[in-house]
This record gives C-alpha cells, structure tokens and sequence, in this order.
C-alpha cells in the first residue's frame, strides 16, 4: 500500500508538471485559471446592436450596405450583430446541422448575413463583434423548440420539475456541462470560421433565471456538495444564489479562455442588465466577472426613460466598478424599444450624464433608432 501511495504521489507531480509547461486550457479543470492581461478597448468605441427581429438590415446585402454608411457617417465603429437567436443561428453552423439537422435560421437560408456583414464593415474600418442574443435560452416559447426535442435531458427545470420558463423564453441548464459545451462549440464555430472583432453575450449568456436549478443533474451536484441536501426550495435564498452564480462565474471564465486561445485580440464583452436586479433574477454577478479579468467590456442595459433614472442608474452601476476597470465600462442605452424613441434633448443629456461621471463611450440599443434621430448622431462622434 506505501509503495502503490508513493507511485500515485510521484503520478500526479509528473503530471502538474506537464500541465504547468502545456499552453493555458491544454490540460482541463472545474475552476479555469484567472486569465492573464486582457484585451486593450479603443479609446474611442461606439456601438450599435443589429438585430433580426423588428429590424431589416439583414435581410439583404443592400441593407447591410445601407446599415455600414449610416454607422460610418454617425460615427459608431462597432456594430453588435445577432449571431444566435430562437434556437437558430444566423450563419450556416456545421454543428446545429448535426444536432436538429437545420444549419441556420430558415429566412437567410442560401446566404451568410454574418460573413456580409463583416466583410462590408471592415471596408468602412468597422468593427463586428458576434452577439449570441439567445445564450442559454432554447426558444421563445416552442416547449424548447427542436434543441429540447433533440436533447431533453438539457432542459432547465423549476422546483414544480417543470420546464423552466421566464418572460415566454424557454430555457436550457446553463450548469450542465453538456449545454455549456454546446455554447462554446457554437462561439468558437464563430471564432475559428469568421474575421470578427469581438464575441458578446448578454442578459442570457452565461445567465439562468433564478427560477432555475431543480432539474436532476443540478440537484444532484448540489447535494454532492452539500452533504446530501437538498437545495432549498427558496429560489431567492441567498447561499443557493450565490451558489449558482459561482458556477456560471466559473463557466464565463472558461468562456474568456477558450475565446482567447483561439485569438487573444478579439475582445470579449458582456451586455447585462443591471447590478444587482441581474444577480437575483438571472444568476449574473458581473462585477465579479469584470474584477476577475473574464470580460475587457461590460455594457449594462441602461433603459432608462427619464435622466434622473438614468443618472441615478449610471451612479449606482458605477459604484460597482472598481478603478482599476473604469475603462472596462460603458452603458447600454436606449434609442429604440417597439414604437418608442427619446427625444433628442433626451439622448443628449444621457450622453452628457455618461461625461460628467467620466464614461466616454456607450452602446446604442438598437439600430433602427439611429435614423430617428439622426440631428443628434450626425455630430455624435464630437460630443
């Protein structure tokens, strides 16, 4: 038994030998190191998000043609388009081809929006970051759609063991490792096929409602880790919380790393809802991951409909930012939701509230509200 102990022991320091001269992520691990450094954002970054929903820029060449002069003449530089959305993805993907047998969302069948988007974008020296809008969500509605239908086992669950469902969006188990495997498959897909300048998740991605949990596999691992308890039936209680947002905390670690591996320069952003109304409902602590170095950008959805509610959101958000990470922050703010657009003396004086806090960039929800106020963005990149 001493000899068979002593050759285990000599194992395993051969082992974190070879694990220490391997490149970072060769040898796996639970809890993936802190990444070192980060990727630098320009001093000078605007954003725009470019959906497929209430939007037409990419239903065509032409209108993402369209799409790149106007960003180019109002001075945004980095456009966030939609890559993944209601179970589909909006590039022909090799690996939504094996799993429901579909390669990419229906109406774009015979082209690639993403690849158009980029290669007009670039010829303007604008920047595109990948944006998986769905992240962890199945569908919108659908039961799960064909993910679930293919894969049951990946469906989040409520403590009633019913699909997990919140605000019509039906879930995945954003902890089960076979689902977060699925998630990464599709961002390298991205990374490794397409010349983007950034991949973004956002209010799902790493997330979970905090409904979610009580499938068997989280139970589970829970127990495993609690002496055979149960987790509690309080989906607010805040050890089970805070539990739960460790492990999506670990998997954005192990997003940051893999995205990095494939090309260190592409920057890897977050578009969150606020601190801490995110932590509570959907399990997301990203101050945690902004402190950690697991994102270089962070753009929590400022929507907001008058300045005081902005200004005391944008303090408050702030006041979760450590110095260190200033220049890692910038707000998400609102140009258009269905038929509403601000005035403009209203955009105006958000983006006068983002400069007296020292916040020099922002991000643009969503395209569509550019050309409604145009007076305002035709000299946006002087403001």
């Amino acid at each position: 038994m001493v000899e068979e102990f002593k050759m285990k022991k000599a194992l395993m320091q051969v082992l974190m030998y070879v694990c220490l001269m391997l490149p970072l992520g060769a040898c796996s691990s639970d809890t993936p190191q802190e990444p070192e450094g980060g990727t630098t954002v320009p001093e000078y970054f605007s954003g725009v998000w470019v959906t497929s929903s209430a939007s037409q820029v990419l239903d065509s060449k032409e209108n993402i043609k369209k799409a790149v002069d106007v960003c180019e003449e109002y001075g945004i530089n980095h456009i966030f388009v939609v890559v993944w959305n209601n179970g589909r993805t909006l590039y022909p993907s090799r690996i939504m081809k094996d799993l429901i047998g579909v390669e990419m969302m229906e109406k774009y069948q015979g082209r690639d929006p993403l690849r158009e988007i980029i290669d007009e974008a670039h010829a303007h020296n604008i920047k595109v970051h990948a944006w998986f809008e769905y992240g962890f969500a199945a569908s919108y509605g659908q039961n799960g759609g064909m993910i679930l239908q293919a894969k049951p086992d990946w469906a989040a669950r409520d403590k009633t063991g019913a699909l997990l469902m919140k605000n019509g969006f039906v879930w995945m188990n954003s902890l089960h490792p076979e689902v977060q495997g699925f998630l990464l498959s599709l961002v390298k897909e991205v990374v490794q096929s397409y010349d983007v300048d950034g991949i973004q998740g956002d209010d799902r991605l790493p997330a979970m409602p905090s409904e979610g949990g009580y499938d068997d596999y989280t139970r589970n691992l829970y127990k495993s880790e609690h002496h055979e308890a149960e987790p509690p039936m309080d989906e607010k209680n805040g050890e089970w919380v805070n539990w739960r947002c460790e492990k999506l905390t670990t998997f954005m670690a192990k997003l940051y790393q893999e995205v990095k591996l494939q090309k260190s320069s592409l920057i890897v952003s977050s578009a969150p809802s606020v601190f801490p109304w995110c932590k509570n409902e959907y399990l997301q602590d990203w101050p945690s991951w902004l402190d950690k170095g697991y994102v270089d950008l962070v753009i929590p959805q400022h929507y907001r409909y008058d300045i005081d509610s902005y200004q005391s959101t944008l303090v408050q958000q702030l006041s979760y930012v450590e110095a260190k990470d200033r220049k890692k922050f910038m707000p998400g703010v609102l140009i258009q939701n269905g038929d509403y657009n601000p005035t403009e003396d209203y955009l105006r004086k958000m983006v006068e509230c983002n400069r007296r806090n020292q916040v020099s960039n922002e991000c643009f929800w969503f395209y569509e509200g550019l050309g409604k106020l145009s007076s305002f963005f035709v000299n946006y990149r002087n403001k």
